[in-house]
């Protein structure tokens, strides 16, 4: 059977395209790989034969707290991936299935949320936090991201998927609105709820304009805001070292990603996010 030419030369370039758009994602990190494990010299001159090192990594733990600074951001990922998960539960299941007076004009002013960037809300976001008393805190950070319009989108949807021949069936076995809540809705919304939590968690792990703004220590800085210090150029530029603080920073996104690849694929589907 003869090939169509013009169905191989669009095949062809699409291949090509995916490639080339392959290569220029992963060139930073492939860059940062050889000049994190290579002396200073190496940075910029690529050799098959440079000697390999670990003193970037140590260089980058001795100049500043990344430990800490990971600390910092685990706890805040962990503490406002819970809170949204609770709010959002919540908020997605009143509007998913309650009337209510108002219930469509609220929801509008969710999905009107999706349009605003949160960069537009940092002066009165901060001017709020000050007056709460939570200006540099981990709190504070997370405090503005707490009710999401996404996850409340996203669940919202999820929700009202679910038949309403089990929930009826779970109020005969005599389950109230909560009990319907945790027994039905929240179990079939597995995949709608692991895929927002990546979402969530590579969002605010790698946020840095916000909690730039309103952290000031070491205490409560995340890693973003920590590695853009270290990398400022009054103290010092040193490309090994602040790639072997990259690593250190994107390190734990990273691995989570190479083990669990398949699981994050499989719950963006079935949540429909594309």
């Amino acid at each position: 059977m003869k090939r169509d030419p013009i169905s191989w030369l669009g095949n062809a370039l699409e291949t090509g395209a995916a490639w080339l758009l392959a290569i220029v994602w992963i060139a930073p990190l492939l860059y940062a790989l050889w000049a994190a494990f290579h002396p200073g010299e190496y940075a910029v001159r690529f050799d098959l034969f440079a000697p390999l090192t670990l003193e970037n990594f140590a260089h980058a733990l001795e100049r500043a707290p990344f430990p800490r600074y990971a600390f910092n951001t685990f706890i805040l990922v962990t503490s406002l991936l819970s809170a949204q998960l609770v709010l959002c539960t919540l908020a997605a299941y009143a509007f998913a299935r309650f009337e209510f007076k108002g219930s469509s004009i609220a929801f509008g002013l969710v999905l009107v949320q999706l349009m605003i960037t949160p960069e537009i809300l940092i002066v009165e976001n901060y001017a709020i936090l000050a007056d709460l008393g939570l200006v540099d805190t981990i709190a504070g950070i997370g405090l503005p991201y707490m009710a999401s319009a996404f996850g409340i989108f996203l669940l919202r949807q999820a929700f009202k998927s679910t038949p309403r021949e089990l929930e009826e069936a779970a109020r005969l076995e005599g389950c109230g609105v909560l009990g319907v809540l945790w027994r039905v809705y929240v179990p079939l919304a597995r995949p709608t709820y692991l895929a927002y939590g990546l979402v969530s968690i590579s969002h605010h792990w790698n946020n840095f304009l916000w909690p730039l703004v309103v952290t000031n220590s070491v205490a409560t800085r995340p890693l973003t805001v920590g590695l853009g210090v270290f990398g400022a150029p009054e103290s010092g530029v040193n490309w090994s070292v602040i790639s072997a603080a990259t690593l250190l920073s994107v390190a734990p996104l990273l691995i989570a990603f190479l083990l669990f690849q398949r699981q994050f694929v499989q719950s963006f589907m079935r949540a429909g996010i594309k």
